[in-house]
């Protein structure tokens, strides 16, 4: 944190509002754990937040700047996030209240740790359960030690082109609004998104088989580890996550790997998936996603959301 503050023009030092955060100030149900005085924390409060499943990061940004709006009294809070997460992602999301947004871009630039589970034998269009699935391939030849071989072949700087079902920026639209309205047509994304999405250079750094399950793991276990984590079916308080669809594709039972991966900003683990997927003359797609480290930021210290918004004074 020290040579985040040298890195900027940010005289004091943000509030970390996190596990170690909460033991310190005793947590309690009744009183908020932070002063309802902005100006005791001139360099802002940075709380790293445990995504729940089918949360998109909007809405967590939503959830907390309007409880931290009401308890700060200022109506022009700033409240943001350090690098989105799907909404059928788990784990580290960063989200910076104040002069910590100042912070966000830097934060965004540090490389990630992930855990993802990937699916071989079919693709969907948005790379993970959220669509149906588009096409089936051959998998009997994916093995432990196929993937194995060809993982070594990812570590390093290497060009990715993005999923269409993402956040990238196409001539000041998100790609995912353009192919969600394909998708609705029925028209074609495949074509589609080759004219749409440029490559961008990124780097893996290390990567990790953790796991195989030639026959597929229990459907609650696919679900980005939800029912471990008390995240599963959750939705916002005004239910728009409800709106993303998940589909249930453990009846084909479909090899999965589980893997670890450290990367740069801007990688698209569903899109790696896809890459994997073709390095083994198959399929994949993502069954689960967790982002378990951003930056110095690891999962075992980040909040459940109600514990976030237990800092604040309902």
């Amino acid at each position: 944190m020290k040579e985040m503050a040298a890195e900027t023009a940010i005289t004091a030092l943000p509030l970390i509002a996190d596990r170690d955060y909460l033991e310190r100030a005793g947590h309690d149900e009744v009183r908020p754990l932070l002063s309802d005085v902005a100006d005791d924390y001139p360099g802002g409060i940075i709380i790293p937040v445990d995504k729940p499943y089918r949360w998109t990061s909007a809405d967590v940004i939503r959830k907390i700047r309007n409880i931290a709006t009401r308890h700060f009294r200022k109506k022009n809070l700033k409240v943001g996030h350090a690098g989105t997460l799907d909404p059928l992602a788990t784990g580290v999301l960063l989200v910076c209240i104040g002069k910590a947004t100042r912070l966000a871009e830097q934060l965004q630039s540090h490389d990630k740790e992930y855990v993802a589970g990937i699916t071989f034998g079919a693709t969907t269009p948005s790379y993970d359960l959220e669509k149906e699935i588009d096409r089936l391939f051959p998998h009997s030849h994916v093995t432990k030690s196929s993937i194995e071989a060809v993982l070594p072949g990812f570590i390093g700087e290497q060009e990715q082109i993005a999923p269409l079902f993402s956040a990238k920026s196409v001539d000041g639209i998100r790609a995912y609004e353009i192919a969600r309205k394909l998708y609705r047509r029925g028209e074609s994304i495949d074509p589609t998104a080759a004219g749409l999405i440029r490559t961008s250079v990124i780097t893996i750094s290390d990567i990790e088989l953790l796991s195989f399950h030639p026959q597929g793991r229990r459907e609650e276990a696919a679900c980005g580890q939800a029912e471990a984590d008390g995240t599963h079916g959750q939705s916002g308080t005004d239910g728009r996550s409800l709106r993303i669809n998940v589909t249930d594709n453990s009846s084909l039972n479909l090899p999965e790997a589980v893997i670890r991966l450290e990367c740069s900003k801007g990688t698209y683990v569903r899109a790696f998936a896809r890459d994997l997927g073709e390095a083994l003359d198959s399929g994949a797609h993502l069954s689960f996603l967790r982002r378990s480290r951003s930056g110095e930021f690891r999962m075992e210290k980040a909040l459940k959301i109600d514990e976030a918004v237990s800092l604040f004074r309902n």
